[in-house]
């Protein structure tokens, strides 16, 4: 079968947000460009299409406008503190500044400019429990969430005024770099479903293939140790062709590829119903109201989960309980004001840009999201009693093991406490409820003390959830410039690498946790920066 050859200036392998970054700024400099993409083209701009759209800001004026004062020196401060950045981490330390330094101009203005508009009012995630996190909100979520955002992105790329420069290639998997004289010429993979070889030379070549997260056995191999052992069941919530193949690829012609075990992984998945890939999962934005509880029905501590503060530690204490996975109970009333799903799919009030809907659900509960989740979800059991939801999730897992009084004893302990009254909280729960509700964001999702067993607001809920895969922080080594790096930290020429691939610069510019909302952004960022250096 003869291959398929093509010629272009840039290469570009992944048409995600970052390849559509990279392939932007090289079009606006006269150069022509080759995206290859193995998803269908309905699929273009990648996980971020699907995604809620959220981007990690430090100065912006929708801050200012809420009277957080915010600075580069305060967010890099935080970005090293919480992802444990220490001086011998130095191109990850190196890209934190960058990023830092260079998202208002070269990734808020850079998208204002280009139409996107954001939500008005930043919120506050990642807080820090053990370490200190965001010192003051800054996740800024785009209106319309990332399908938006993509389509902006998109728009720009397919009018492009140099449109006749590009070509774009759907169905096309990437396995291999090309090497000629000491340098990279271009990249070969096979074109699917019929396997017919195909080859790009290139003077430059772009890796912008996403990360290892879809690959659920490469996940397990690189699980963190602050994590222990994998958990029996993952979800994979990444991309279905972010692999890791492109890594490989880059490693066999000398890359240096780092930190695969720093990954952002979510404590709160549920099976997808509708599955579009193997292990398909959907990752809950958890209540804070709701008890955490393990296998067995009690709650984890000492310290109570709750989400908002800790992402990294969230995993770690799932992970460390029977079975590797936990329940969370709620009721009704609870599940309507604050129980979310990550994502432009089950937003979409948010995703069609609907604000007459987005108010209504924030001030009387998303009953659509409730009513699609109680009826689709095999992960959600409900019950008018106690012991009838304690038989309903024994019968879910097909084990005896949720006990009864275990689950009575937390719930009726925790509703004691809410009694007491806020001069006499001494739950930690109910302590960090309180601290979440001081910002007006957090506020309109965030019930005010309610009990779990109280009986107007039933019926009583319990949801089963696993450890989702999202995304590598870790990845292929790069300078500022984007240029992948050799094992002596030296350039490999025509070699360049962005967005999750690159670890969203230099190989794990997070460090080993996310300040949330840096994802999307450093795609953008590293996009751009390649896209101009190619």
């Amino acid at each position: 079968m003869p291959s398929a050859r093509h010629v272009t200036d840039v290469a570009i392998a992944g048409a995600g947000i970052a390849g559509i970054a990279a392939a932007l700024e090289a079009l606006d400099r006269g150069r022509r460009v080759l995206l290859v993409d193995r998803d269908a083209g309905e699929n273009l701009g990648g996980l971020a299409r699907e995604s809620f759209g959220g981007l990690w800001f430090a100065g912006t004026p929708l801050q200012k406008r809420y009277g957080i004062r915010d600075s580069v020196d305060l967010g890099l401060r935080d970005w090293l503190a919480w992802g444990e950045l220490g001086p011998e981490h130095h191109w990850p330390r190196a890209w934190a500044r960058a990023y830092v330094e260079r998202c208002i101009p070269d990734v808020y203005i850079w998208l204002t400019g280009l139409g996107v508009e954001f939500m008005p009012m930043p919120m506050w995630v990642e807080r820090g429990l053990y370490l200190p996190g965001n010192s003051v909100p800054r996740f800024h979520f785009v209106w319309g969430t990332g399908q938006a955002l993509i389509e902006t992105l998109t728009g720009c790329l397919l009018n492009h005024p140099r449109r006749e420069l590009l070509e774009i290639h759907y169905g096309h998997r990437v396995d291999s770099l090309v090497t000629t004289g000491g340098r990279i010429s271009g990249l070969r993979g096979v074109i699917e479903p019929d396997g017919r070889p195909f080859e790009v030379a290139a003077e430059s070549v772009v890796i912008a293939a996403g990360g290892i997260n879809g690959d659920l056995e490469r996940v397990r191999q690189n699980w963190h140790a602050d994590w222990g052992e994998p958990p029996p069941v993952i979800l994979n919530g990444s991309h279905r062709f972010a692999d890791g193949t492109l890594h490989v690829a880059a490693a066999a012609v000398g890359a240096r590829v780092t930190h695969l075990d720093w990954q952002w992984n979510y404590a709160a998945g549920i099976r997808h119903w509708r599955p579009r890939k193997p292990g398909h999962g959907l990752s809950l934005l958890p209540p804070k109201s709701a008890l955490w509880l393990n296998a067995r029905g009690e709650r984890i501590g000492p310290m109570p989960l709750v989400t908002g503060y800790d992402t990294h530690d969230l995993v770690a204490q799932i992970c460390r309980q029977p079975g590797g996975y936990s329940w969370q109970l709620l009721n009704r009333k609870i599940a309507l004001k604050e129980l979310g799903v990550s994502g432009a799919e089950f937003n979409p009030a948010f995703r069609e840009r609907r604000r007459l809907s987005v108010a209504r659900d924030l001030l009387f509960g998303n009953r659509w999201l409730y009513e699609e989740l109680t009826r689709n979800s095999e992960d959600i059991v409900l019950a008018d009693t106690l012991p009838e939801l304690v038989e309903r999730m024994n019968a879910l897992t097909g084990e005896d093991v949720v006990d009864l009084a275990t689950v009575d004893a937390a719930a009726t302990g925790y509703d004691a406490a809410i009694d007491r009254g806020p001069r006499f909280h001494n739950d930690e729960q109910l302590r960090r409820i309180a601290f979440a509700r001081r910002w007006p964001g957090d506020r309109l999702r965030t019930c005010k003390f309610q009990k779990i067993l109280d009986p107007g607001a039933r019926p009583l809920m319990a949801i089963r959830e696993f450890v989702i895969s999202r995304k590598s922080m870790g990845g292929i080594q790069t300078d500022l410039e984007c240029r992948v790096l050799d094992r002596s930290g030296q350039p490999i020429d025509g070699l360049f690498a962005v967005g999750e691939a690159a670890g969203f610069g230099g190989g794990g510019m997070n460090g080993k946790r996310s300040l949330e909302g840096t994802f999307l952004g450093g795609c953008i960022l590293t996009g751009r920066i390649a896209g101009q250096a190619a």
